[in-house]
């Protein structure tokens, strides 16, 4: 076989194309994957995972110039001092804010899978059939039960801490023991459960192990994640998926290749390779392969078809129903409330937590109907707090000290997580007319939060301080701020699955309808977005699609 030939390829290493490779080479196939940015090596690589606040020149806080050259990246929580390296600078790779987004990239192996939140929740039947049910946008192509068993695969794999709480709108899975609440969180879920029916507070479902697997260390509780876990014990591709595909010597990884277009062959109606620019040299390159997954996340993905133009598809790859690029989604987040916790104060927990509590959605469920369709949920916690709080009534010196050794008060938050709905004119377009770093057009985003979201907005604000006033917190302080979409960092939608090829760009397996050797299994796929972190889901439609994939193989369908 020639060097730039595979059996396939992956476009991505993140959390979608992590599982790709490891599904496609553990089938057999020869499989070559291909990274943007920079290698990242598990364990040796990860330069920050050990150190602490004080080890950093400015204590890990961002500085004026950090701010300067990442304009994007100060809106929000990811600028700071620790872990610099892993976003993007947003001078080299430039988007086109049409309508404000928060874009927050990691290009590198591994992508986002080194700094997600880990929250690892399925859907249930209910999220599948809303936009049938709401005449919303297409209906979704699959439901639960055939996605159920490939929930089962990823978890198992994965490995998902979490407590069986037997909750229709949010289906037990194939967990690892359950991490524990604090006295303050068991505290307000009894004191939740007595008040109101259908509202719940568990702990949340993390890909966080509590127990070893795979050769994987259980978490530390070191909170440290972000920074990359030389234990292996939350899920990214570096600690999982990457050393089950490389260990079949079916893989060749490729970073510093920036797919600029997937080759589409008009005789044979299918793929026939990529481009790819080196990101390094900028010397460009073809491979060839039998089959494509796209997996560069949701939006870079978008941008790959859409830079796939051809005399055939003059607006992309995909680009014959005219829904490539549109339905953008994300969840909208930065509203809740907080306040204080009396009568706890002779109790602690043990270590940093990777993990909070989870309130799955109640609102339009269970006979509960709103001016507004879909729901949120809300993630949060309790803590005390530390040496860092404010004493300004206590004199500097020994006092101060003595003040500061021991915890503050009890803390409790709930923070909303509100569904998108996917509307048409939230879209992504190909800008020429600005170019990145290396001469390529960018990505024009025009996107926006409406009026159903924004009415979903003051029922997340007032349940979450109606729920904290009831249950006995103190001091309760709501907040709802900047509504912008990308603060969630859970890009949906673009290339979205459907039952129609004039309604979709994908099909119910995952395959562009235009040239079925190509998947997209990555947040570009999504028909709605419901309010779960939805990474769990990507991971199991992307098992589903490469099982599919070598399947049709086989039968020389593809």
């Amino acid at each position: 076989m020639p060097d730039n030939v595979y059996d396939a390829i992956v476009i991505g290493s993140g959390i979608s194309g992590g599982w790709a490779a490891k599904e496609l080479t553990e089938k057999g196939l020869k499989v070559l994957m291909l990274e943007r940015g920079e290698h990242i090596e598990h364990v040796k690589d990860y330069k920050n995972a050990n150190k602490e606040a004080w080890d950093y020149p400015h204590r890990g806080r961002a500085t004026a110039q950090m701010k300067k050259d990442y304009p994007v990246l100060r809106r929000d929580y990811p600028l700071n001092e620790t872990n610099l390296d892993y976003w993007v600078k947003d001078s080299e790779c430039p988007y086109t804010e049409v309508k404000r987004f928060d874009w927050f990239r990691g290009y590198h192996t591994g992508g986002r899978s080194l700094m997600w939140g880990r929250q690892s929740y399925r859907w249930s039947d209910m999220n599948f059939e809303e936009n049938a049910r709401d005449g919303i946008a297409v209906d979704w192509p699959i439901r639960y039960k055939e996605i159920a068993p490939w929930y089962d695969h990823v978890e198992k794999f994965a490995g998902i801490s979490g407590n069986k709480d037997g909750l229709p709108q949010l289906p037990d899975g194939q967990f690892l023991p359950p991490m524990d609440m604090t006295c303050v969180e068991k505290d307000v879920a009894a004191r939740l459960k007595a008040k109101y029916k259908n509202r719940d507070l568990i702990i949340g479902r993390t890909a966080n192990l509590t127990a070893p697997i795979e050769g994987r260390t259980q978490c530390q509780f070191r909170n440290k994640c972000w920074l990359g876990c030389p234990f292996g014990a939350y899920f990214s591709t570096q600690s999982s998926t990457l050393p089950a595909a490389r260990a079949t010597n079916n893989l060749t990884l490729r970073p510093w290749s920036i797919v600029t277009k997937i080759l589409f062959d008009k005789d044979k109606k299918r793929a026939a390779g990529v481009e790819v620019l080196d990101g390094q040299t900028n010397q460009t390159y073809e491979y060839k392969a039998k089959v494509i997954f796209l997996n560069a996340s949701t939006l870079n993905s978008a941008w790959v078809l859409m830079n796939s133009a051809t005399d055939v598809w003059p607006d992309g790859l995909g680009s014959s129903s005219g829904e490539l690029g549109h339905n953008l989604m994300d969840h909208h987040l930065n509203v809740g409330a907080s306040g204080a916790v009396e009568g706890f104060e002779d109790k602690y927990y043990y270590g940093r937590r990777a993990n909070g509590i989870y309130v799955p959605r109640y609102r339009n469920y269970f006979g509960d109907k709103r001016d507004y369709i879909r729901g949120f949920g809300y993630q949060g916690g309790s803590s005390r707090s530390g040496y860092s709080r404010s004493a300004e009534e206590i004199a500097l010196g020994a006092d101060l000290k003595e003040a500061l050794c021991e915890p503050g008060a009890w803390t409790m938050s709930l923070g909303g997580f509100g569904e998108t709905l996917p509307y048409h004119e939230n879209k992504v377009t190909l800008d020429k007319s600005k170019k990145d770093k290396w001469g390529l057009p960018v990505l024009a985003i025009d996107a926006e939060l409406k009026e159903n979201e924004l009415k979903m907005r003051k029922d997340m604000l007032e349940d979450a301080k109606e729920m904290l006033d009831s249950v006995g917190v103190k001091n309760v302080h709501s907040r709802d701020a900047n509504p912008y979409l990308g603060r969630g960092i859970h890009e949906m939608g673009t290339a979205r699955m459907g039952k129609d090829p004039k309604t979709s760009v994908l099909n119910k397996w995952n395959q562009v309808w235009d040239a079925q050797n190509v998947f997209v299994t990555d947040g570009a796929c999504m028909v709605s977005s419901a309010c779960q972190n939805p990474s769990l889901t990507y991971m199991a439609l992307t098992a589903r699609a490469a099982d599919h994939a070598v399947s049709e193989m086989k039968k020389r369908n593809i």
